[in-house]
């Protein structure tokens, strides 16, 4: 007799939940999804081995930022090598629209005429910059770019910088739009690009 009603309650008890689950629909409050907000970016000026480079400079242009550093092992010449591969891809008429600056957070070891060679090692249009350790960490702060000293007795100058491996892709109004992964392949830098290249 036990085992009976047992069994009816749970019987009982599966066809409530079958009930439930096909006539309860709970109202849920709407969430929206939060987005991560875009840096602050805007305007600097480096020195180039030409002279001051200033982001207004390329007002008009879609600005392509790199913060990297010539003796950085494996991860800079990755992104500017991907990246400068999809500039490559880009048409002429594009490519006049679109200019790329490299600004280096390694002050110390890193002269205009050093970045100059690495950059355009890379790509003839590539800007290499820097300044006083100041003025970069105040750049690079509004970028969100995190960069840190390690000590390492293997490396040039006994250390590397740890630095974050995005590329900042700045609309023509001069404020930034978007951003690439580092490891993007070229195919993908090109869709990027041409996304915001041709937005009105």
């Amino acid at each position: 007799m036990g085992e009976r009603l047992l069994g009816l309650a749970a019987i009982v008890l599966a066809i409530a939940i079958a009930g439930l689950a096909l006539f309860w629909k709970p109202e849920m409050p709407e969430r929206p999804i939060p987005r991560a907000p875009l840096v602050a970016g805007g305007n600097f000026t480096l020195q180039s081995v030409a002279g001051p480079v200033s982001l207004s400079d390329y007002k008009g242009k879609l600005v392509l930022l790199y913060f990297g550093y010539t003796y950085c092992p494996d991860v800079c010449p990755t992104s500017l090598a991907a990246t400068a591969e999809g500039l490559k891809q880009l048409t002429p008429e594009e490519q006049a629209r679109v200019a790329m600056i490299f600004i280096s957070v390694d002050p110390k070891r890193d002269t205009p005429a050093r970045l100059k060679e690495y950059a355009e090692f890379f790509h003839p249009s590539i800007v290499g910059v820097t300044g006083n350790a100041e003025v970069v960490a105040e750049v690079a702060k509004r970028y969100g770019v995190f960069y840190a000293e390690q000590k390492v007795d293997t490396a040039g100058g006994g250390y590397v910088v740890d630095h974050s491996s995005d590329t900042f892709i700045v609309g023509p109004g001069g404020a930034v739009v978007g951003k690439i992964a580092h490891a993007t392949p070229p195919d993908q830098v090109v869709v990027a690009v041409r996304k915001y290249l041709n937005q009105p």
